[in-house]
């Protein structure tokens, strides 16, 4: 065998994400086709994201295209940021840039785990986790939500952790599920994490991945575990709310509840770590435009027309389905059970789904609110008729 355990098993756990990724980026290329499926733009780029690129492009001095780690500016804009939207005095010190939540994630694990260590995943989850641990060498551990509300289940989490849980993972607001946890939920983690770490002797970090923190509806709060326990890194990714997913911009940053001289060592590592791990600090340009792209937002009022347009329907049409409360994903229960059937039916019409197979949910089926308008009107007939002999 040529390729290493790790990389074997990180293969193993994300190979059906990677056909599908193939398959339906195949299939869309036709012009007929009603793609619902990734959180890929469907219109050209938002207005305020080019103009920041467009600013930046002309090199200002003779180093404007030298190595860079995390840019001054850009953390001391990520920490005016947090501080306005989570009511916590984060400094620009408490900031890494990264290519993404991925080089944040990437990052995180490096700092905060030793090969061999236990990870506890939430489950339906984001199904890059699984993958990234194992080509850490770090072991997945799953936690359900709460079944049928999707609620953040700290018992189940607790019941997760072992002596080798060094990170538990949370997300909220939750791909795939579009559930926003409440305050009260974080403050009970963080009692069960702080019994747990006195009974493992050693610390168990959370790892509160953010990347549709400003993608909410109804005016629904939120509250980041940051603010309810000291040990806890918060991933971000500029990605979801400029809807452009091929240009890497995030961050990791350290709750400021953390005591100094923790936190402390971990802002001394950001750099050499970041180095060790590839290079994982974000190109020139997106650093110099992160300042100008921290007012740059999707149309939130497009997507609440769309998230009702969609759930209207498929509530009228008796399929189960939860109400997001944020992303821009719709998650429901396929007709009949069999989420495969149901998706493989709706492209012999052309409109695609992501089965919940890529979850690890065979049952629930997952659509992408991205899509135009124009798109979901013409494929939520087909989605209708296919469902109606399945339930």
């Amino acid at each position: 065998m040529v390729l290493s355990a790790r990389a074997t098993q990180a293969k193993a756990s994300v190979d059906i994400v990677a056909r599908f990724f193939d398959e339906v980026h195949a299939l869309t290329d036709r012009p007929d086709a009603l793609d619902l499926t990734f959180g890929d733009p469907h219109e050209l780029a938002l207005p305020g994201l080019t103009a920041a690129l467009r600013a930046q492009i002309e090199p200002q001095s003779v180093d404007w295209f030298a190595y860079k780690t995390s840019e001054r500016a850009a953390k001391e804009a990520v920490a005016t940021g947090l501080r306005a939207e989570l009511g916590l005095p984060f400094e620009p010190d408490d900031i890494a840039m990264t290519q993404g939540a991925f080089g944040a994630i990437s990052l995180a694990f490096s700092l905060l785990t030793d090969a061999g260590d236990e990870v506890v995943i939430p489950v339906p989850g984001w199904f890059c986790y699984e993958p990234m641990l194992y080509a850490a060498n770090l072991t997945p551990v799953r936690a359900a939500l709460a079944e049928g509300s999707f609620d953040l289940d700290v018992d189940a989490i607790a019941r997760a952790i072992t002596s080798r849980t060094r990170v538990v993972i949370v997300n909220s607001p939750a791909n795939p599920t579009g559930r926003v946890y409440p305050k009260a939920s974080w403050d009970a983690l963080a009692e069960v994490l702080e019994e747990a770490s006195r009974k493992h002797g050693h610390r168990i970090w959370i790892l509160s991945d953010e990347p549709y923190r400003r993608i909410r509806f109804d005016g629904i709060g939120f509250a980041s575990p940051a603010g309810s326990y000291a040990w806890t890194a918060i991933d971000y990714s500029y990605a979801k709310v400029m809807l452009a997913p091929g240009q890497r911009l995030g961050y990791l940053a350290l709750s400021p509840l953390l005591a100094a001289d923790e936190r402390t060592e971990l802002r001394a590592a950001f750099m050499p770590v970041g180095l060790a791990i590839g290079w994982g600090f974000p190109d020139a340009i997106m650093q110099y435009a992160a300042p100008a792209l921290e007012t740059v937002s999707l149309d939130m009022v497009e997507l609440s027309r769309k998230r009702d347009r969609m759930y209207g329907a498929l509530t009228d049409a008796a399929i189960e389905v939860t109400r997001p409360e944020g992303t821009f994903y719709l998650w429901g229960r396929a007709p009949g059970g069999d989420a495969q059937a149901f998706c493989d039916a709706l492209a012999a019409r052309g409109v695609y789904l992501m089965s919940g197979s890529l979850f690890d949910q065979p049952h629930h089926f997952r659509i992408s609110l991205t899509a135009t308008m124009e798109t979901i009107d013409r494929a939520l007939p087909h989605i209708v008729e296919v469902a109606e002999p399945l339930g």
